[in-house]
């Protein structure tokens, strides 16, 4: 299903909800009610507990777009550190070039093909990257500098396959939910409350307040909604992108 359509049914059924409660709420009550009468500390509650959700919501906001932002800078670390031991064998033999070479470009199409659907559907790593990146450590440091212009490459060249190495585990550990189940429910019961206090204002039928209540309730499912989909940074619509290895690996191709 696409999140589009998710993210409009969300808005949707909140302003249903919202609408229907406030519809037969009204039916109950008497006609000379009077919505003037509702007690201060009530309207005082109501606007502090908005205000502090509002806060938990922005912080919660900002926190899984951090995550996504971190996952992103992973992806540009892996894919430059990966670029770099390509253009600096240069210096080694022919053989040991054109082989870390091979054994680079195996590891990027091996990422960005087969790697980056397993993150979005299981959010973890697969073995295979493992072991391509061992095999790419191998043939770094298994030759033996003949010259003193390949041993002052071997040290650079070793470090970073080491980065290579520490941007790929970083990059698994943010393939994962970032916010934990405890965040989810507190944001979802604040959400209830939040709406549900509304009511307390004594909500008539006027097209002017039905329409905000709408919108009121739609806004926070907007809100619930873009948390949900940036607290995966692979697996969802705004979601991190292979393109930093696509733009250091241009001769690979989008899928190719």
């Amino acid at each position: 299903m696409s999140e589009w359509l998710v993210l409009t049914l969300a808005m949707a059924a909140a302003c249903a909800v919202v609408l229907s409660i406030a519809f037969f709420n009204h039916r109950r009550i008497r006609d000379d009610d009077d919505p003037n009468e509702t007690p201060d500390v009530i309207e005082y509650m109501t606007m502090m507990i908005g205000v502090i959700y509002a806060i938990v919501l922005g912080l919660a906001i900002a926190g899984v777009w951090e995550g996504r932002g971190a996952a992103q800078e992973y992806v540009r670390q892996e894919a430059q550190a990966l670029h770099e031991i390509s253009v600096r064998s240069e210096v080694y033999p022919p053989e040991v070039r054109k082989k870390i070479r091979a054994d680079v470009d195996a590891y990027v199409t091996h990422v960005v093909d087969t790697e980056w659907k397993e993150m979005a559907d299981h959010a973890r790593l697969t073995d295979r990257s493992g072991e391509l990146l061992d095999r790419i450590r191998r043939d770094v440091t298994d030759y033996e500098p003949q010259t003193d212009h390949e041993g002052q490459a071997y040290q650079p060249l070793v470090d970073q396959v080491a980065l290579v190495d520490d941007a790929r585990n970083a990059r698994g550990q943010s393939a994962g939910a970032t916010m934990p189940g405890v965040v989810w429910f507190g944001l979802v019961t604040g959400a209830l409350v939040t709406v549900g206090l509304i009511f307390t204002l004594q909500i008539r039928r006027s097209f002017r307040e039905m329409l905000l209540a709408g919108l009121f309730s739609a806004l926070i499912a907007f809100l619930l909604f873009l948390i949900w989909d940036f607290d995966a940074p692979f697996g969802r619509g705004i979601s991190a992108t292979a393109e930093p290895f696509f733009a250091q690996f241009p001769h690979l191709g989008q899928g190719d």
